[in-house]
């Protein structure tokens, strides 16, 4: 199964967290939503976010080993999709700037609110939005 994918994560305190190339970034305490693709797997690449014990390699990483993953939303698709979910998801939440992009051309991979349930709607309904946009071609 390949596509793309959205981790709903909380960051219960604020933190300054160095993010390997890009330094030292400050996170606000709140909800998060990460989008990624997994073009050779998709629930490998997911499992591989959900777990403690890994070496250090996406920006994510770094963020996770501070915060938590509580939802996970899957786009399964034959096409990359996570720049189309980005673009949405900056139509409705904060941008980290730089954050996962660093093979694309987006401003970001990375979205904030300060309410957790906001990230959860906004990327519920990013992830729908770029479905239907696929399913109209």
């Amino acid at each position: 199964m390949t596509g793309s994918y959205v981790l709903i994560i909380e960051l219960s305190e604020p933190a300054e967290i160095e993010v390997g190339a890009l330094g030292r970034v400050d996170f606000a305490a709140g909800g998060y939503a990460y989008v990624g693709s997994a073009m050779g797997g998709l629930e490998a690449r997911i499992e591989r976010h959900l777990r403690d014990d890994k070496r250090l390699h996406w920006h994510v990483d770094y963020l996770l080993e501070r915060a938590l993953v509580v939802q996970v939303l899957r786009l399964e698709s034959t096409d990359r999709t996570e720049c189309a979910i980005a673009r949405e998801l900056a139509t409705r939440l904060d941008a980290v700037p730089d954050f996962g992009c660093s093979d694309c051309a987006c401003a970001s991979h990375l979205f904030f609110a300060p309410e957790l349930d906001a990230v959860r709607e906004a990327a519920q309904r990013a992830v729908a939005a770029t479905a239907r946009a696929c399913s109209d071609h």
